[in-house]
């Protein structure tokens, strides 16, 4: 991603005499060449200075992005664990009214156990007395009729 960082294009320090020398040397027609020489060099230094310049842009624009992207996905995360901790919450707070419910639950079981055998008792009772009091009319209605039939013995 990165493109390699060009060293820096070093030129010679001459002194008056040895770049005129040099010069001479090198072009034999006029001095134009040193010129062309230096604005090259020139130009790669400025090109250089350019690259290093966009880089350090593109490194602070990067890190920029780095952070913000970061920041967001706090943002979404402690949005998204709002959610889920609010029905974390409300998921312990059902369970435990389910519990309660099923204590409830099992505590009317049992009271209403008892009170059906209560009411069993209670018809079983019931039912002896009348079952008792059928026997009391019998037995009435028999000793009626057993005096009855002594009285009619004893006056014949």
């Amino acid at each position: 991603m990165y493109s390699p960082q060009l060293p820096l294009a070093r030129t010679r320090g001459f002194s008056p005499s040895e770049s005129e020398k040099s010069q001479a040397d090198r072009h034999p027609v006029g001095g134009s060449g040193g010129g062309l020489e230096a604005s090259l060099v020139s130009v790669m230094q400025r090109h250089h200075h350019h690259s290093v310049v966009l880089r350090d842009r593109t490194d602070k624009a990067r890190k920029d992005a780095i952070r913000s992207a970061a920041a967001v996905s706090d943002l979404l995360v402690e949005a998204v664990n709002g959610g889920v901790q609010e029905a974390y919450v409300n998921q312990k707070r059902i369970e435990l009214e389910i519990r309660a419910l099923a204590a409830t639950v099992s505590r009317f079981m049992k009271q209403t156990d008892h009170w059906l055998a209560s009411t069993h008792a209670i018809n079983s009772a019931i039912k002896e007395i009348g079952d008792f009091e059928n026997w009391m009319k019998i037995m009435d209605y028999d000793c009626k009729s057993i005096n009855a039939a002594i009285r009619n013995i004893h006056q014949a």
